[in-house]
């Protein structure tokens, strides 16, 4: 005797969208940057300031509706990138009220300009502006892979935007770096928004060419040289980031390309020579370049003494008042709005903001600020490796990557570990267009993410499968 059971077809199940974790996380997004802004009144003016409960609600609609948008169109994303950005850019709306309240920037500015705009509400407008672009890249882009399509276009792209700071009549020299444009009365750093396109022809072309450049190569000293013409890539992008660095004095931009580069082409290829051959081009054209670009020279000789240049080099004074505000603030700070980093003039709120962070916030909010970056890199990492698609997981690596080198190039200048790059540190500095990339870069991150992480659909039901007979013994 036997018996007989009926079995049917079980469909996928649903996974936690992880939405309800990031709106409480968002909570305390903005609630942290709300109390840093009373303690700067406090600290400042022995009163709380007038503006902090309409700060502290602007902040929240703003995370309130990149919220919903995430809710209702990447509902599987990554629950930790969009509260980690919104910390982060609300701590740095903070940071620049805090100079704006300086004295000596206020008197410095009226000196130059003959009066005195404060940044703080700019960055709110850039802010406001930046989470419009975030939803709009999450409305539009439904598929990351969409992106494949333009590798080409995107590397024309990059290029445009690159060339535009030295095109007369359209670029400005801003303390000797060619990366501004100026349209309308505004101006625009096309490189930071340059990274994001340049990403996408890197994983392009990589995704199609790995194979070549990681199988084809010969032995040597333990290294797996590639072919001379598999070094094509390589060479023009090392080119073109020397370029960069000759016509317009931009360091930091020209390490970041090159940089990402070599990070996705060691990442397809798992090649560790490529890493080696990448850090010897990179060097060899520092060298070369260093040697007859005086701008160039300039930011080296701060780097290696800054006080023996102290009184005849405004590189050398910034890095010098850099580092000693590094060196009074210990480990615990001196306190919100009690530190003295606006010694270091305009550029305490874009290239230098990180040292108010390291003489108020001592050397405990320095690395808070260096984990919440952290953070964001390992999960954009994280979302790389679950990546389904070989394009999605190396335009996130190539996004993570690059936000990473600018962390390092920006906080590694101002503390005096490599040379200064004259790069803005990104969601703190001032700054419209640093703040509106990387929010779109997060964007990208939060989309593919929600690709990685959605559950995979039930397959459609077979008339076979439908119902299964298990016959077993009595």
């Amino acid at each position: 005797m036997s018996v007989v059971t009926n079995t049917t077809t079980i469909g996928a199940i649903e996974l936690p969208s992880r939405r309800n974790t990031e709106l409480l996380l968002l909570g305390f997004a903005v609630l942290i940057p709300m109390f840093a802004y009373a303690n700067v009144g406090l600290a400042i003016n022995d009163t709380l300031p007038p503006g902090m409960v309409l700060y502290g609600l602007g902040l929240g609609a703003l995370a309130g509706i990149a919220h919903l948008i995430v809710r209702r169109y990447a509902k599987y994303a990554d629950p930790l990138l969009l509260p980690l950005a919104t910390l982060l850019n609300g701590l740095g709306l903070v940071l620049i009220w805090r100079l704006d309240q300086s004295g000596r920037l206020q008197n410095l500015a009226k000196k130059s300009f003959g009066t005195f705009s404060p940044s703080a509400p700019r960055q709110m407008m850039y802010t406001a502006l930046a989470i419009a672009l975030f939803a709009a890249v999450l409305l539009i882009l439904k598929d990351h892979r969409v992106l494949q399509r333009f590798t080409y276009i995107s590397m024309a792209g990059a290029l445009v935007l690159l060339i535009l700071p030295v095109v007369p009549g359209l670029g400005a020299d801003v303390f000797g770096a060619k990366i501004w444009i100026s349209v309308g009365g505004f101006s625009i750093q096309p490189g930071e928004f340059a990274k994001i396109v340049i990403a996408i022809f890197f994983a392009g072309y990589l995704m199609v060419k790995r194979d070549a450049l990681a199988l084809a190569s010969r032995r040597f000293m333990g290294l797996y040289l590639p072919r001379g013409r598999d070094l094509g890539p390589i060479l023009m992008i090392w080119a073109m980031s020397l370029l960069v660095l000759v016509f317009e004095n931009d360091l930091g931009t020209s390490l970041l390309f090159f940089g990402m580069f070599v990070i996705m082409l060691y990442v397809a290829t798992e090649r560790t020579s490529w890493i080696v051959i990448g850090l010897l081009m990179s060097v060899g054209g520092a060298v070369v370049v260093g040697t007859f670009a005086s701008h160039v020279q300039a930011r080296v000789n701060a780097w290696l003494d800054p006080f023996a240049c102290y009184a005849t080099s405004g590189a050398c004074e910034q890095v010098g008042q850099s580092i000693m505000s590094f060196g009074s603030g210990g480990v615990l700070g001196a306190g919100w709005g009690q530190g003295n980093s606006d010694l270091i003039g305009f550029a305490a709120n874009s290239d230098f903001i990180f040292s108010t962070v390291g003489e108020e916030l001592g050397l405990a909010g320095v690395m808070a600020f260096l984990l919440l970056y952290g953070l964001i890199i390992e999960r954009g990492v994280r979302t790389a490796l679950a990546a389904r698609d070989p394009f999605g997981k190396l335009f996130a690596i190539g996004l993570s990557g690059a936000f990473a080198l600018q962390i390092f190039v920006v906080a590694g200048g101002v503390m005096g570990l490599i040379p200064l790059t004259g790069m803005t540190m990104p969601f703190l500095a001032s700054g419209g267009s640093s703040v509106l990339a990387n929010w779109i870069l997060i964007a990208i991150l939060i989309r593919i993410s929600d690709t990685a992480r959605r559950p995979a659909p039930a397959p459609a039901p077979s008339p076979d499968s439908e119902m299964t007979q298990v016959v077993r013994p009595s």
